[in-house]
């Protein structure tokens, strides 16, 4: 699976860490966050893994600035995807299964690289459960259609 990583200047050394763990267990990672800690603003890095994702160059995406909020609203504004923002790894998992997440999104201020690892696991090995949840994913299209 091939997965984008997006962050800001307060993620680069996690984004980096997740990237080489992710690596490690066979993912193809496309860095297109910031490498530098000079000040940059998040819905730049979440704008290009959104449409990697939307174009098809990549399947994932994983973003990371201080509390992944942000960078999440950003990336939401794109048409087709749904990133969620998680700081444990249950709602991670959930969101694969009922949400169809193709975006995760998670704070460098918020957990420690030990619990991102075990976050992108959950929500990296978590299938999408169709049935009552495409119906809702189908209605969310559709609200995306009004736009």
């Amino acid at each position: 699976m091939k997965i984008a990583i997006g962050n800001d200047h307060v993620a680069v050394a996690m984004k980096n860490d997740v990237a080489e763990y992710l690596k490690s267990k066979g993912y193809e990672i496309v860095n297109v966050g910031t490498d530098s800690s000079e000040s940059t603003h998040y819905p730049i890095w979440a704008e290009k893994v959104a449409n990697m994702i939307i174009s098809g160059e990549v399947e994932k995406g994983i973003l990371i600035c201080g509390t992944g909020v942000g960078i999440s609203i950003a990336a939401n504004k794109i048409n087709g995807i749904r990133a969620v923002v998680c700081s444990e790894p249950y709602s991670a998992k959930l969101s694969a299964q009922h949400n169809d997440t193709n975006i995760l999104a998670f704070g460098a201020r918020v957990i420690g690289i030990e619990m991102a690892k075990m976050i992108v696991d959950s929500w990296l090995e978590a299938q999408f459960e169709g049935n009552r949840h495409k119906i809702r994913i189908d209605m969310i299209k559709e609200i995306e259609k009004k736009m």
